[in-house]
């Protein structure tokens, strides 16, 4: 084997562990972020905040992570031009943000008067967490070959669908527990993941076929960032409302609550699953069409689950439902990273994950006025998935049609 051979496994090899390394550390993080909302109200209680009220500091999270995921993302395209300084940059913040988590149940143990500091440190975890986001993730932009960015991509939100998978059971299994364990259990494992970047970043930097030069500024995105991340929010939005309130209604036509645990996960095996093969056609076909191919596939089957007359259908529903919101999560990832090339791979990224915030505050902002118990309303929700998946799905298609077309003109202008 000849030697620029070695040095394109070699590469290969490395990319293949940066994609299985992001996938743990999402995993991690997702799981850490489960066991946080399981407690909330718990904690919450001891330090005298109402149960009505814990909805508003989830809101507040959602609305930090809105602007510090894109904050990070800046960032993340800054200190990434000085080779090994990203690693460092969220190892120091992941620190803060593990040692503010930790201390939440300890300080809510202390009783009402330490309210507000149990509000401050929520507040510190909330903004330094977004370091786990988008910062990992503009190394598969970075340091990769280009036709292997839908697979990592897909590898780097395997995590976060498997923790999607076990958060049900997740909430069985700690519902009576203390909390004092299962946060430092979290915070330590998280830490240990997350100082692990700096050297996927050495491995990365070493072995890349052709990496970035340190010092190579952001290009200028144009127009296309803003209607990508448009669609991106309503893509979301409608994955907000279809899992999070439609889903266990769905279920509970033809299953008792008890079997929730169990049916919960086929939208999350979906996800898991057509993530990879939807990476293929994302690699030959770009991220916008199949961002868009899937809105439209995902509406079809949020309608079928509307629709469905039995549990078996419902199922089937749910799971290509799962699947349709990996392809798009997962394009969206590449997209972003093909967007953002070269130099502002953080920014981009950022951004898709600010709008996915911003899509949970709007369904907890929903949910927080009671939207799905008014008769005007409850119907508006059940069709809202339907409507943002189409319409954006819709609207991607074409946008990705044009694009193609320009494409085609400017070879035979030349």
């Amino acid at each position: 084997m000849s030697t620029p051979e070695l040095s394109a496994n070699a590469s290969a090899a490395s990319a293949d562990r940066t994609g299985v390394y992001l996938a743990i550390l999402q995993l991690v993080f997702t799981l850490g972020w489960t066991t946080y909302v399981i407690y909330l109200p718990r904690l919450a209680a001891e330090v005298g905040i109402a149960p009505s009220s814990v909805i508003l500091i989830l809101m507040l999270d959602q609305a930090i992570f809105t602007i510090t995921d894109t904050a990070m993302g800046i960032a993340a395209d800054r200190i990434s031009r000085m080779v090994g300084r990203l690693g460092l940059f969220v190892g120091v913040l992941t620190a803060i943000s593990c040692l503010a988590f930790v201390a939440l149940p300890f300080v809510a143990g202390t009783g009402a008067g330490a309210q507000v500091w149990f509000i401050a440190l929520i507040v510190i975890w909330a903004a330094t967490s977004s370091a786990l986001r988008a910062p990992p993730l503009t190394l598969l932009g970075r340091h990769r070959a280009k036709p292997r960015v839908p697979f990592l991509a897909a590898l780097a939100m395997l995590g976060y669908g498997l923790a999607g998978a076990v958060s049900p059971y997740l909430g069985v299994v700690l519902a009576k527990q203390d909390a004092r364990l299962p946060f430092v259990i979290s915070s330590v494992v998280l830490l240990i993941t997350a100082l692990a970047l700096s050297r996927v970043e050495r491995d990365l930097t070493r072995d890349a076929s052709t990496p970035h030069e340190p010092t190579q500024a952001a290009k200028p995105l144009g127009r296309m960032p803003v209607i990508f991340i448009g669609s991106m929010v309503i893509l979301a939005l409608g994955y907000q409302l279809h899992f999070s309130i439609n889903s266990a209604p769905f279920f509970l036509r033809f299953a008792k609550s008890d079997d929730l645990q169990w049916l919960m996960p086929v939208f999350w095996i979906g996800f898991n699953i057509a993530m990879f093969p939807a990476s293929v056609v994302t690699k030959h076909r770009g991220g916008l069409v199949v961002m868009g191919a899937a809105g439209l596939l995902g509406a079809l089957a949020v309608l079928g689950a509307e629709l469905a007359g039995d549990l078996n259908t419902e199922i089937v529903t749910q799971f290509i439902a799962g699947a349709a919101w990996g392809c798009m999560l997962m394009s969206a990832i590449s997209a972003a990273l093909a967007i953002g090339d070269s130099g502002a791979e953080g920014k981009v990224v950022g951004l898709v994950f600010s709008a996915l915030a911003l899509a949970t505050f709007a369904r907890m902002a929903a949910v927080a006025g009671g939207l799905q118990k008014l008769p005007d309303y409850a119907p508006l929700l059940h069709w809202a998935p339907v409507a943002c998946w189409s319409v954006a799905g819709a609207g991607l298609l074409v946008i990705a049609a044009s694009r193609v077309q320009e494409r085609v003109a400017k070879a035979r202008a030349v």
